[in-house]
């Protein structure tokens, strides 16, 4: 027997909105996390913006206590678990350390990169010949399930309890991942996502690599531009999104808030063949990712109302336009309305696909689709392809059914995940 899966849980930090409710209001107005940050120019960045989500201590001694908090120096884990804790309590479970260990829920927490910030601490330590000083979190907090075996301790889950990370597809195959071990009945609920940090160790990079814009430090609102004709790279962004992920039964049971259903979706690579590279994608596996999702989920290309795109603000938008319409065999007016929240907070990198996903699923549930900013002039390789109408611009309230939300990442590794509304 397949169980159906539902969404009954939501948490987010994003450059723009700390929390559901912040989110929620930014993404509909179209308001840009996008920032000037002087650390930046001063370590000798190109590109001198990106997406910070703004967080007090205040806020942060709501989530983690002192102990936990003393010598801790991970941002990603930290994104990660006040964006967790908030999906878990937005589903009507409790944080309560004296509960029993709860069997049937697990914990699926990708990352790219974890705590990068505590390496530096201990690579001066030893350096120093100070081993003794690097203290007892130094593991937990640079090993890659560090996020998950936070999370593990403080909501008391007896499931799995793992970390995934597949470049910028992570969020959304953490989603996949958990989608099919609830509707094999290996557990009534998970909670999903995944957490990028804003470490100047993990963006230095890609500035290296010439991928990020520097044309917009004087108006860093205007940095992201998906799909524009003047876009000059990614801005980068940092944050997590999380998702409570439920059999349908245990939600009824529960009477629990339902945010929209997981239909189904595909996970592939291109191997870095026939177009593909390191850091460029197989156009024949993306397309065929989508393919596969539509059959998973059983639907047929003409009932996607909307898509959720991975759209960078690189020259790859264009190629992804392009294999969407050859994937849906649908182009012109006949094209989904699409997409990207980097218009407004910038490439999350391994955060992104469940920031996104968070956003996606959002509009289902309050039915509207959220503005592309920064896209007036759209690439004349795009309005090519697909009527420019469906490239909203400003808020539309509509009826919205179904959403693809797609992933592309380093590797040539591909996800898409479809969410429904549900209807009982």
């Amino acid at each position: 027997m397949k169980h159906r899966v539902v969404i009954s849980g939501l948490g987010v930090l994003a450059p723009n909105g700390v929390g559901l409710e912040a989110f929620t209001n930014a993404i509909k107005t179209g308001k840009s996390g996008i920032k000037f940050h002087q650390h930046l120019k001063d370590k000798g960045f190109s590109c001198c913006i990106g997406g910070i989500p703004e967080i007090s201590d205040e806020k942060i001694s709501e989530y983690l206590t002192p102990l936990q908090l003393r010598g801790f120096n991970s941002t990603s884990i930290l994104y990660g678990c006040m964006a967790a804790i908030d999906a878990w309590k937005n589903a009507g479970f409790l944080v309560n350390e004296n509960s029993n260990i709860e069997y049937d829920s697990g914990i699926i927490f990708g990352t790219g990169t974890s705590g990068i910030e505590k390496f530096r601490e201990a690579i001066y330590q030893i350096d120093n010949q100070n081993v003794r000083r690097l203290g007892s979190t130094s593991v937990v907090q640079t090993m890659a399930s560090g996020i998950s075996a936070y999370l593990g301790g403080i909501l008391g889950v007896g499931n799995q309890v793992t970390t995934n990370s597949s470049a910028c597809t992570t969020g959304t195959e953490a989603i996949l991942l958990a989608f099919e071990r609830i509707q094999n009945g290996k557990a009534k609920r998970m909670l999903v996502g995944s957490s990028s940090d804003s470490s100047l160790y993990s963006w230095g990079g890609f500035d290296a690599m010439k991928v990020m814009t520097y044309k917009h430090n004087e108006t860093p609102e205007k940095g992201s531009r998906p799909m524009s004709k003047t876009a000059s790279g990614f801005v980068p962004g940092s944050g997590a999104g999380a998702l409570v992920l439920e059999s349908l039964e245990s939600a009824l049971e529960r009477k629990a808030t339902i945010y929209a259903e997981v239909l189904g979706g595909n996970v592939n690579a291109g191997g870095q063949r026939n177009g593909g590279t390191l850091t460029a994608p197989n156009p024949e596996a993306v397309q065929k990712c989508i393919k596969d999702a539509l059959l998973d989920s059983r639907i047929s290309a003409q009932e996607i109302d909307a898509i959720n795109g991975h759209l960078t603000a690189t020259p790859k938008d264009s190629l992804e336009i392009e294999n969407w319409t050859k994937a849906l065999n649908r182009k012109g007016a006949d094209f989904p309305y699409i997409n990207s929240l980097k218009s407004q907070v910038g490439h999350c990198l391994a955060a992104s696909g469940a920031i996104e996903s968070v956003a996606a699923v959002l509009q289902i549930k309050h039915q509207f689709l959220f503005p592309n900013i920064n896209c007036e002039d759209i690439h004349p390789e795009i309005s090519a392809l697909i009527s420019t109408d469906k490239i909203p611009t400003k808020l539309i309230e509509k009826n919205i059914q179904i959403v693809a939300k797609a992933s592309f990442g380093f590797g040539d590794v591909n996800a898409c995940v479809i969410f429904k509304k549900y209807i009982e």
